[in-house]
């Protein structure tokens, strides 16, 4: 099932810190799972987070495989369930995106490199190591875990004129 992704501004969820997940294995968090990966593809993103589809707990899904438009790459799907990033080295520049605000793309600086801790659908916990791309999308995914936008990385003057603008897009019936 394809989830409606919702939009800052219009949804309490995404500035909110999501609840821990609890129950493992069950064929509720398959499902889950399974939507958020097809919304996200369906969306033409690299990651998304539960609060992006309204839900209020600690799963995110990445696949970064065809961040470069290879329509042919085979996908690398990454489930983080109750995610924590353990730690961080590095510092790297890059525009980031948001299936929550689209039309939308600033430079934010994050960490090069990350390591997270997190659990898989069965509850076992794991770590994975990510750079570059990859260590970026670990971040703003935990972020959004976290009640935290990416405009949030941004300079106030310039997180102020995107709000701004969002507001005329809502005004002008333009932005859902």
């Amino acid at each position: 099932m394809i989830y409606k992704v919702v939009r800052y501004m219009n949804a309490p969820a995404l500035e909110k810190p999501a609840s821990l997940v609890t129950a493992f294995d069950t064929a509720d968090l398959h499902a889950l799972v399974a939507d958020l990966f097809e919304t996200m593809y369906a969306s033409h993103g690299i990651g998304i987070a539960a609060p992006q589809v309204d839900l209020g707990q600690r799963i995110t899904v990445i696949d970064i495989a065809k961040a470069d438009d290879d329509e042919d790459a085979a996908p690398e799907p990454i489930i983080l369930i109750n995610p924590e990033i353990i730690k961080k080295e590095g510092k790297q520049t890059g525009e980031e995106g948001c299936l929550s605000i689209p039309g939308f793309r600033e430079p934010v600086s994050r960490a090069r490199n990350v390591t997270v801790r997190a659990q898989n659908v069965k509850g076992e916990w794991f770590e994975i190591d990510g750079e570059g791309l990859l260590a970026r999308a670990f971040q703003h995914e935990i972020d959004h875990l976290n009640g935290i936008l990416f405009i949030s990385h941004l300079s106030g003057l310039k997180r102020d004129l995107i709000k701004r603008k969002i507001r005329k897009l809502i005004k002008a019936g333009e932005w859902e």
